[in-house]
């Protein structure tokens, strides 16, 4: 028998390699996916908010039910889903704003779409994670609540 005398490499040359990896990846976060990671801290701050994903999406419930669907982890844009009973009509005057898919349209729901480069209005969506949240949530979680949106929260 013979020993083999492959010489494996050293733990500094793995971490360079990989140092070397993440210097020459593409950056993928743009201003859509930061607008993406603004909202779904917003929406955990919510009472009662838990983050989940089903069917391989990302969506925020309260009481066992989605106010908003946040999508998949993908560096060609963001978008979202909320349920908006107040506002939806306004809402689908707006460019990037449809009606969500799945008939959950008929219901209220509006979906908008965002390319990686597109900047978002936060603010516009922020209330309207807001007003999705109080048509979902329960009556008790709902009153607590003040009256302003969590992105002007102090």
């Amino acid at each position: 028998m013979t020993k083999r005398t492959t010489k494996r490499p050293s733990k500094t040359a793995k971490r360079s390699a990989k140092a070397r990896a993440k210097r020459s990846a593409p950056k993928r976060a743009g201003k859509a996916s930061a607008a993406s990671a603004t909202l779904r801290k917003l929406a955990l701050a919510y009472p009662g908010a838990k983050e989940e994903f089903p069917w391989g999406e990302r969506v925020v419930k309260v009481n066992k039910k989605v106010f908003v669907f946040l999508g998949h982890d993908a560096s060609d844009g963001f978008g979202m889903s909320v349920k908006l009973p107040k506002s939806a009509e306004m809402a689908l005057l707006l460019p990037f704003a449809t009606p969500t898919g799945y008939g959950l349209g008929k219901s209220g729901w509006v979906s908008v779409h965002f390319d990686a480069k597109q900047s978002p209005p936060i603010d516009l969506l922020a209330e309207w994670l807001d007003e999705s949240y109080r048509a979902v949530a329960p009556a008790k979680l709902v009153a607590g609540l003040r009256e302003t949106t969590p992105t002007k929260r102090s």
